[in-house]
């Protein structure tokens, strides 16, 4: 570079989901540039479980903090000390010195944004500052940050001639999955200890969104079942016959259950929110879950639309909610969540909003996601006397709906409220792409859906059905589900194996009962 009158690249960030590989490619780096650059001396600030012996002047990144005035400042240009002396007695001819920040957001936070009264974190980011572009500048080190918080970073650490190179390490996809599979499994099958059956393809597909850490939890869990079926509860000091030790396909089933990706589906949350499972509500319910099944095939395809909202509108229990969850698990998106009110009981305006914020954020890192804000009128905090609602909530949900994601990424976000009207006052809806409305049932969809449940007699069916005219989905079970208990008829077992039927007229007085109160 001295040739061509350009200053070498001066550092890097690689920045990107935890667990996706950054801290082992920057030790790579770190090697190589020793094997090929003149034994370059290496300088980690990390953790000591990854400390590698072929780099020296370790460093523990905590210790870098002091709480003496001026410590913390003498202990980062410490860090540079053998590059600058380097410099003054070799020149151009200088060796490189690599020097490698791991979670370097825990020390470079914005200026400003730290209120400890101390100061030390705005002067650790100056100190750094001056060393790598001040002044007295030096041309023989090259920084490489990584960290899984790229926002929290000081923008001026992220110019031209700082870290300019900034490189996202991202999720693995179906290939790269396969082959961390391999890798993690390769001695295994060597020693044949991985069983026939076992398909790393269709592993590698089901593990959608698992980091590379995760793939090898995964790997280890799989071979805990293994050892598990060696081990006696009789006599737990007897030896394990290693050579009968098979890691099977099914023991990958098991530890995928066990394993879940930080930023996977949550599909035990989605499943809570129908418990009552699937049923034909009828016409009107089937054509608005098409409808919303096309906006996710949608998001999957389209090149202009990486941003679509759908806000499902309607009277309580109409089963929104039920609906979106399952266009949730249905779609098979990668990244799947919900956020509602009952995960943030307690907590302040200002808490609720860095949650909802960090949804979407964690949704940005997936190729595909979904976001599920159930019941939006209570994550506002809404009261009907008044009315009163949180205007700060609010505001971050309207820059949210209409925030594009980064390149490449797509995101599907439904809603679902009770009170559209309160949204529209409030221009939340104006935000939404698409609105449906969900209704209670007619009596030919309450006639359904008692057909399906097979918990009535033939000929009590259709009476059933024209008492539950207009009643949301929800009620409905609620009332099957007291009328079933069977105070003049069966117990709930028999009527729901099919053994025995409601008696109508406990169903109208269970019913009677729920409209009165």
């Amino acid at each position: 570079m001295t040739s061509l009158v350009v200053k070498h690249l001066k550092g890097m960030l690689l920045f990107g989901p935890p667990g996706t590989g950054k801290t082992l490619m920057a030790r790579q780096i770190g090697e190589n540039a020793q094997w090929q650059g003149q034994s370059s001396p290496c300088t980690w600030l990390q953790s000591p479980a990854t400390k590698d012996e072929k780099l020296s002047n370790y460093v523990n990144g905590p210790e870098v903090l002091s709480k003496f005035v001026g410590e913390t400042e003498k202990n980062v240009r410490d860090l540079f000390a053998d590059a600058e002396q380097d410099q003054k007695t070799k020149g151009d001819q200088s060796e490189l010195h690599v020097i490698i920040f791991d979670e370097i957001d825990a020390i470079c936070k914005s200026r400003g944004s730290t209120r400890d009264g101390t100061g030390v974190h705005d002067s650790i980011v100056n100190q750094l500052l001056t060393k790598i572009d001040g002044v007295e500048s030096l041309n023989n080190v090259l920084l490489i940050g990584m960290t899984n918080r790229k926002d929290l970073l000081d923008e001026a650490l992220m110019r031209p001639g700082r870290l300019e190179v900034q490189v996202e390490i991202s999720l693995p996809d179906e290939n790269g999955r396969l082959q961390i599979l391999q890798i993690h499994t390769n001695k295994m099958k060597e020693n044949s200890f991985l069983s026939p059956d076992v398909n790393l393809q269709e592993l590698a597909a089901r593990t959608k969104n698992y980091s590379g850490a995760e793939l090898e939890g995964v790997v280890k869990s799989a071979v805990s079942y293994a050892l598990n079926r060696q081990l006696s509860m009789d006599d737990l000091t007897k030896p394990v016959d290693e050579e009968s030790i098979k890691v099977t396909m099914d023991d990958f089933l098991h530890a995928l259950n066990e394993v879940r990706p930080a930023f996977g589906a949550s599909t035990d949350d989605l499943e809570r929110c129908r418990l009552n499972g699937i049923v034909d509500c009828g016409e009107r319910h089937q054509h608005i879950y098409r409808r919303t099944m096309l906006l996710a095939e949608q998001v999957k395809v389209s090149r202009g639309s990486p941003l679509i909202t759908c806000l499902l509108e309607g009277p309580s229990g109409s089963g929104k909610t039920a609906m979106a969850a399952t266009v949730g698990i249905e779609s098979d998106f990668p990244y799947v969540k919900i956020i509602s009110a009952e995960t943030m009981i307690g907590l302040s305006e200002s808490s609720k909003c860095a949650q909802i914020v960090k949804v979407f954020e964690d949704a940005y890192k997936s190729p595909l996601s979904i976001v599920v804000l159930d019941g939006i009128e209570r994550l506002l905090e809404y009261v009907a006397i008044g009315p009163r609602f949180s205007n700060l909530i609010s505001q971050t949900l309207m820059v949210l709906l209409k925030r594009l994601p980064p390149k490449g990424k797509k995101i599907l976000v439904i809603g679902t409220t009770s009170e559209v009207g309160f949204l529209d006052s409030v221009g939340l809806c104006d935000t939404f792409s698409v609105t449906y409305h969900v209704p209670t049932l007619k009596t030919e969809d309450a006639k359904k859906v008692l057909q399906q449940l097979n918990v009535f007699s033939s000929s009590d069916v259709d009476s059933a059905a024209e008492a539950l005219n207009d009643m949301p989905i929800k009620k409905l079970y609620m009332v099957v589900e007291m009328a079933a208990q069977g105070e003049h008829g069966g117990t709930a077992e028999a009527i729901y194996s099919g053994n025995e039927k409601i008696n109508i007229s406990h169903f109208y007085d269970c019913l009677q009962d729920i409209v009165r109160y």
